[in-house]
């Protein structure tokens, strides 16, 4: 919902002379000595790398028993809308685990990850009730809070709190809000909570919404909905039992130990826009060091116990992909980066905060089977694509996960090689972008890339979409500016928009003004649009030119016999774009042939003293954004070997991976 009240009053001022009178003698409603900290303590930059709109201050005590918290927030917020602000909305995401929440509502229609939501269990609860809200220099608010339902008017849906100031917050000034609040963990759900005595927090405490572009950007909670916030500096203390192990987004500044028998971690961050941590009596801690562009990056990896022999892999994969990043996008700026492996069973896999990430494997992972390695690189790709270049996952989730399924599928086919970057046992192999393209290909022409995340069909859709096609969408469009072109693209839309809140014309622009290219036929198609690609090989056969004659014969030998053959390339869906057809003979010869694929179909037409073999379209395999490859090709005979063992790969692809897979990041 975009608000509207500051405009409003800006009319009235115009019209009321009164009015305008009242509000110049009025005192000032902002607090002039307020400031967020300009320092570096958590970067390796000498100076401040976004624009640091928030200063979070927040005291937190954690007791396992109850799996509940009880914190106090102090936030200063900095007025950049360029008007007077005297509304503002908080995100209180941890409501959304209520049997009547928006977000279980969607889940359970759509689906999740992590539970189907058969029957409501008490360990599902989880709450952030605001037990106080003082706004300094204008007194306690807490009776004014009011929740909203922006999105879909579920009166039930409390993950939107508001309040409105009794004093506008000038342009340009600050407002310090003091909030008291308390949290109840649900067991594991959408990558926050416990599960025994593992506690991953995630989106635990009353976040501000974002004013972007005229109004608040301030969305419910969803169930296929990530996040979006203002960039700023954290100061977090998280108070725990002393036999817990602890780790968080930032650098660790404090440790003190209480008397009570609990134990105080203070932790800063400057230049994110969230902050997790997590608790374990159990975790054993593996330390190394990454030498960035910048400077030195001190690795935090969290192992359980029963994994701790998967500690190397798991430092191998962040260091490799630490470099291909810094490589090829840019400088990785922070001086710490927090790898967390989860309790087994906690559905805590595979999740990002800034300088924060979770992995997920299991006791028995093999050499071969990558999946650790695919998780690691994945969150971490997020440091980039959602900690840096900060989009509106809300809106535009495409730009943070799909944007990173495509560096995904570059950086393991570098790593690990480009048909084994996920499988690779006993002659069976499978790619990143293989299983990329078969979660798009089974929803392709349901939702577009730019559909709002709460909005699509279903919650295959919103991942097939987002994760799959994007990154296929962007693998295929190498092939029509380039490899280099693209990765030179890509470093361009970083550097240029690391540390603000790009939108899809931002990035789509970056690479038209990088390739030189107007590349709108294939936006509209592939970004906007649902059009569905798939061309087929519809007819390949040969006859002879004299077959009409009483006395002909055909030739035992290829070249004895001229022959008039045709091969017919249909393009069975609506997307429209060139491709290549290689047509093979039995004299050895290959004719190449290229379509413009403007018609449902095209024949070309032969006369040889040979007969045409085979034909394929794509035969160089640049299109991955074709739904069907098993059409791609058809030869002039049938080959039932080929058949079976084909039928036989895509069976247990499917099976395995779709299922593993299509799921574990979304």
């Amino acid at each position: 919902m975009t608000f509207r009240l500051p405009f409003v009053v800006g009319l009235l001022v115009c019209l009321l002379p009164l009015a305008s009178f009242a509000q110049k003698t009025a005192p000032a409603a902002a607090v002039p000595s307020l400031s967020i900290p300009s320092g570096n303590l958590a970067t390796n930059s000498p100076t401040p790398l976004s624009t640091r709109v928030v200063h979070y201050e927040i005291d937190a005590k954690y007791d396992p028993k109850t799996h509940q918290l009880d914190g106090s927030e102090t936030l200063t917020y900095h007025n950049l809308s360029g008007q007077p602000l005297d509304t503002f909305p908080f995100h209180l995401y941890l409501n959304a685990f209520q049997p009547k929440a928006t977000w279980i509502r969607e889940t359970k229609r759509d689906g999740t990850r992590d539970t189907s939501f058969d029957k409501w269990e008490d360990k599902n609860y989880g709450s952030d009730e605001i037990k106080g809200f003082e706004v300094v220099g204008q007194g306690d608010l807490t009776s004014q809070l009011q929740y909203i339902q922006p999105d879909d008017n579920n009166k039930d849906d409390k993950t939107v709190i508001q309040i409105k100031l009794p004093k506008p917050i000038p342009a340009d000034g600050y407002v310090q809000f003091k909030i008291k609040f308390h949290d109840q963990f649900p067991e594991t759900l959408e990558r926050t909570g416990y599960k025994r005595d593992f506690l991953l927090a995630g989106q635990w405490f009353p976040k501000v919404g974002v004013w972007i572009h005229g109004g608040w950007n301030c969305h419910q909670f969803h169930g296929s909905t990530e996040f979006f916030a203002d960039f700023g500096v954290y100061d977090v203390n998280i108070t725990v039992p002393q036999n817990e192990v602890v780790g968080a987004s930032g650098v660790r500044v404090g440790d003190t130990k209480n008397s009570d028998g609990t134990e105080t971690y203070a932790y800063h961050g400057d230049d994110i826009h969230d902050f997790a941590w997590t608790a374990s009596p159990r975790y054993r801690l593996f330390e190394d060091t990454y030498q960035g562009t910048m400077g030195s990056v001190a690795l935090h990896i969290m192992m359980q116990p029963a994994h701790w022999d998967q500690r190397q892999r798991h430092d191998d994969i962040l260091k490799n992909t630490l470099t291909r990043f810094e490589k090829w996008y840019g400088p990785y700026p922070y001086k710490t980066l927090t790898l967390v492996d989860p309790e087994p069973g906690s559905a805590a896999e595979g999740m990002e905060y800034p300088t924060f990430i979770t992995g997920g494997t299991s006791w028995w992972m093999p050499n071969g089977i990558y999946l650790p390695e695919l998780v690691i690189e994945h969150e971490f790709g997020h440091q980039y694509w959602y900690g840096m270049v900060a989009t509106n996952e809300f809106e535009d989730a495409w730009m943070d996960e799909g944007i990173n399924s495509y560096t995904e599928v570059k950086v393991l086919d570098d790593v690990l090689g480009k048909d084994r970057s996920i499988f690779n046992i006993a002659r069976i192999k499978f790619s990143e972008r293989e299983q990329q393209r078969l979660t798009y290909a089974a929803v392709a022409d349901l939702d577009p890339m730019t559909r709002k995340g709460w909005l699509f069909a279903s919650y295959n859709s919103y991942g097939g979409v987002t994760y799959g096609k994007t990154a296929t969408v962007l693998v295929t469009l190498e092939s029509v500016i380039g490899e280099d072109t693209m990765q030179k693209a890509m470093h361009e839309y970083f550097m240029k928009y690391r540390f603000t809140h790009p939108v899809p014309e931002d990035f789509l622009k970056t690479i038209e003004e990088v390739s030189g290219k107007d590349l709108r036929w294939y936006f509209n198609q592939a970004v906007y649009g649902t059009n569905v690609l798939d061309y087929e090989v519809m007819k390949v056969d040969s006859d002879p030119v004299d077959w009409w004659k009483k006395e002909f014969k055909e030739g035992k030998k290829p070249g004895d016999t001229e022959y008039e053959s045709q091969v017919m390339i249909h393009r069975k869906g609506d997307f429209q774009m060139p491709v290549d057809v290689a047509v093979k003979f039995d004299n050895g010869d290959v004719v190449r042939e290229h379509w413009d694929g403007q018609d449902r179909w095209i024949r070309y037409t032969y006369d040889k003293k040979a007969k045409v073999v085979s034909a394929e379209v794509d035969p160089d395999h640049k299109i991955w954004l074709d739904r069907n490859f098993f059409n791609n090709s058809k030869t002039a005979e049938p080959d039932s070997k080929a058949t079976l063992k084909l039928g036989n790969y895509w069976t247990f692809i499917t099976q395995l991976f779709g299922q593993i897979l299509a799921g574990w990041l979304i």
